[in-house]
């Protein structure tokens, strides 16, 4: 009985149809691919919905169950509108994608030999189910159970978000918490563009709201909009026009309490926000041709990962030091980014010359310049580590509080006018000794 049962999963595993799959087909499809590939893959749930259906995500790679030091991690997220199906249909195959693919094609081999890959088909499993009539344009399906919209409910760093955190947002929150996620991209359906942070803004700046590594977002929409078979035209859907088939999200509509903007703030993640279909629920015979439009897109957007320097930060005994902040001179985060419980960090930057800062709080902070090649062929960042021959502490775990941070920092500078190093140099010093 029990051959016959892994035989099941097995043919479950080995003929994914181009058509929607339901909650109970969904999870019978990603129980298959694991029992079928249980050393390349692990799924387990990062919370429930509240209709407690499970939020399940797929990990892929060499070493599937945990983080291992040197391997970034990533992650793709559809469906956060239940309506917008696209994206949780083209996941799965680019599940099965990989796993058959895996020793087979040299360049996925690599890929799942030195990355993490993390892949929630849908995060709103009660809005895709809600949906019964499926529209192009607006159906409830839209929003959770309780009525919310999951992309409008995450903290905003630019005003108070005053919405009731939804367990599905409270789940990818902890998810995102517990792993060194390093670049991810959310799948939406209804337009035909790679939206880049951020989405909010401080007061009523207009037309354009740029973040420290803005360079590195426009490059990251790009690599998607050009390996995408249209994406790059421009032409969007309903004489909407994107050039290059980019937007920064707040150019294109303002948005508090997004997704993206928590990851890059909170997460130190980058992520960027993929409209694949000018349709949010398409007829299924549809799904075909979005795969193929999507696949080279989807994989070479994996390999960016690989972008910019990683390394770790010991003490004189050699032991990992976490929290402390790593940033590249002249890109501060609001929130520094911060070493892991590994003493690792991971920064996203494009090919170049750059000064990195590693500071213990309460200790000289140590410059290192680097030289930076792209490295993403290689799936590699480029390694460089910090030792603190006078350190022999842990440091004390700090984190950001998940206020209006740049709210914040607006305030003190009508009061007092310094520049802006030395406000972000009072938020870090805020951050280290609270």
């Amino acid at each position: 009985r029990d051959v016959v049962g892994i035989l099941c999963l097995l043919s479950v595993a080995a003929a994914l149809d181009f058509k929607y799959h339901h909650t109970e087909e969904l999870e019978a499809y990603l129980k298959g691919v694991h029992a079928a590939y249980p050393s390349l893959t692990h799924l387990h749930s990062i919370g429930r919905s509240v209709e407690g259906r499970d939020l399940w995500v797929l990990a892929l790679g060499r070493f599937p169950t945990h983080h291992k030091i040197g391997i970034p991690e990533f992650k793709y997220v559809a469906n956060m509108h239940g309506d917008e199906t696209v994206g949780r249909e083209i996941l799965l195959h680019l599940i099965d994608f990989l796993v058959t693919s895996y020793r087979r094609d040299p360049v996925i081999t690599r890929l799942l030999n030195n990355t993490r890959i993390h892949i929630m088909p849908t995060m709103n499993p009660d809005g895709f189910e809600a949906t019964k009539v499926p529209d192009c344009y607006y159906t409830r399906g839209r929003y959770n159970k309780n009525g919310e919209d999951l992309n409008r409910n995450f903290p905003d760093a630019f005003e108070n978000n005053n919405a009731s955190i939804q367990p599905e947002t409270q789940a990818v929150m902890n998810w995102i918490k517990n792993e060194t996620f390093v670049l991810s991209a959310n799948l939406h359906g209804g337009a035909l563009v790679a939206s880049y942070t951020f989405d909010n803004v401080t007061g009523s700046l207009k037309g354009y709201s740029r973040s420290p590594d803005d360079d590195v977002f426009i490059h990251l929409a790009k690599t998607y909009s050009f390996n995408h078979a249209s994406m790059y035209k421009g032409m969007g859907c309903d004489r909407q026009t994107f050039p290059e088939g980019i937007t920064n999200g707040y150019s294109w509509y303002q948005l508090e309490g997004g997704m993206q903007d928590y990851n890059y703030v909170w997460g130190q993640c980058f992520e960027i926000t993929l409209e694949l279909s000018c349709c949010k629920y398409p007829p299924a015979d549809q799904l075909e041709k979005f795969w193929r439009d999507n696949k080279a897109a989807l994989i070479e957007y994996i390999k960016q990962v690989h972008l910019g320097v990683k390394g770790q930060v010991t003490d004189r005994n050699g032991n990992p030091i976490p929290n402390v902040i790593v940033e590249a001179k002249g890109r501060p985060h609001v929130c520094p980014y911060r070493t892991n419980e590994h003493g690792e960090y991971f920064l996203l930057l494009l090919p170049g010359t750059y000064v990195i800062n590693a500071t213990v709080p309460g200790f000289k902070s140590m410059l290192k310049t680097v030289e930076i090649p792209d490295n993403t062929g290689n799936f590699s960042a480029l390694k460089q580590d910090f030792s603190f021959s006078e350190v022999s502490i842990r440091s004390r775990a700090a984190s950001c509080p998940k206020t209006p941070l740049y709210q914040d920092l607006e305030l003190a500078s009508a009061a007092t006018k310094p520049t802006l190093h030395i406000l972000v140099l009072m938020t870090v010093m805020l951050v280290a000794f609270k």
